[in-house]
């Protein structure tokens, strides 16, 4: 279980000095390999970048190949929630910086696309240099997690998310939050709040807690349970929902208010016993260190896709360390995604548990791609493989292309059926 949020501001903190003592832990990465770690600088150019979008049905999927000179091959995620078009485009207008270069050091990579856009992040250059990292760790013969450090968790605590696709009745939440527990797994998050936005009515409000209480009643006090409100709601509304949540004991109630307003996060996170967990919309680290000298929310969602890549990533749980804070990166992207976590997740201290929705996808996914590590009784390890460890079936992929209605609209009635713009 996480630590409570009821830390209180040490004498004498403050945020300059929070930065000062976060400044050495990122002024030597060590979880970073160093300029000439691969081998010969220059040895190796790209020469291509290819990008695939595969049709999931409540989120269009847009995965990076890089292609080099010297036939080995790297892919990256790019994908944007819920946008496709953009995100695709980008990696394409991202080659002036990336074609000739050498893909054996991502990092410095990265830091040349964000320069070149005026300081500027998008998830295609995360997903590029995701892929460059594939490349780097293929060159070594090793799989990702031994090139960030080695283990320190072999084996990952998983929470199952995209369960619950039926209709939005207590009863139905129940049965089927009781078939996951019959999984293996430990742990499960949902949202039971509909459309609601920013405010509740009351009739609303009781059906949501009859649902979070159904599931809770159906699993028990064994397993985790984990309340998400993807930024439904003012200040008021999450401080009333978080005290209503209490006898429930969630693991944590997350971004009940919009996640990049970070002192409304601090607001709702002092008034409730309940943990607030937050961070996935956060695209610099300086919002992280913002939220975390508030010293109140002490469990951090960084999304890979979003936040720098594996190596934002990575800054990212240093900054939450030296805070005495969790990380649960946050994936609601593709299985390659859940693959890419794992090795970050296992070599860092900090971890607290990965989300995952791969049981709960569309069979044919497992024909796109193979080596995504599989959940064993609510835990996975990250793959042995040399690279990230997934290979791509680009043939399979081109039979599932982009769906003009492959996305979750989370403030319309029925959402939680995933079935995109098709049906409600």
């Amino acid at each position: 279980m996480a630590q409570s949020n009821s830390w209180g501001r040490p004498s004498g903190f403050t945020r300059r000095g929070m930065m000062q003592s976060v400044a050495g832990a990122l002024a030597v990465n060590e979880f970073l390999p160093r300029d000439g770690f691969a081998g010969n600088v220059g040895s190796m150019k790209i020469t291509e970048l290819k990008t695939f979008v595969v049709g999931n049905p409540w989120k269009n999927w847009v995965f990076v190949k890089v292609n080099t000179d010297q036939g080995l091959s790297g892919w990256g995620e790019a994908t944007g929630g819920l946008e496709t078009k953009g995100p695709e485009a980008q990696v394409h207008e991202l080659e002036r910086f990336v074609i000739g270069e050498d893909p054996l050091h991502p990092e410095r990579l990265w830091q040349k696309m964000h320069k070149g856009l005026f300081l500027g992040t998008n998830v295609a250059m995360n997903g590029i240099t995701i892929a460059c990292w594939d490349i780097l760790a293929k060159s070594l013969n090793a799989p990702l997690w031994k090139l960030l450090g080695g283990k320190q968790n072999p084996s990952l605590r998983v929470y199952a998310n995209g369960w619950y696709k039926g209709p939005r009745e207590p009863d139905a939440f129940a049965e089927e939050a009781m078939r996951v527990k019959s999984m293996g797994y430990t742990a499960l998050k949902f949202d039971p709040f509909g459309s609601t936005y920013r405010f509740f009515d009351a009739g609303e409000e009781r059906k949501s807690l009859a649902i979070v209480a159904a599931v809770r009643k159906a699993v028990g006090d064994d397993m985790d349970v984990l309340i998400e409100a993807h930024d439904r709601f003012s200040v008021s509304t999450a401080i009333r929902i978080g005290e209503e949540l209490e006898e429930y004991r969630p693991m944590w109630l997350e971004t009940p208010v919009m996640s990049t307003d970070i002192e409304a996060t601090l607001q709702v996170a002092r008034a409730i016993k309940v943990p607030v967990a937050t961070g996935e919309r956060f695209t610099r680290l300086g919002q992280f260190l913002e939220l975390l000298a508030g010293r109140v929310v002490d469990i951090v969602q960084p999304e890979t896709l979003g936040i720098g890549g594996i190596g934002g990533a990575l800054k990212a749980a240093a900054l939450a360390e030296a805070a005495e804070a969790f990380v649960a990166l946050h994936q609601a992207q593709s299985p390659y995604n859940t693959a890419i976590n794992a090795h970050i997740n296992a070599v860092i201290p900090n971890f607290l548990i990965q989300e995952c929705f791969d049981d709960f996808l569309e069979p044919w996914v497992s024909e796109i791609m193979q080596g995504v590590p599989q959940v064993k009784k609510g835990h996975l390890e990250p793959p042995e493989a040399p690279g990230i460890g997934v290979t791509f079936d680009e043939k399979a992929m081109a039979k599932h292309p982009y769906g003009p209605n492959n996305f979750l609209r989370l403030f319309e009635n029925g959402w939680e059926k995933r079935t995109g713009g098709s049906s409600h």
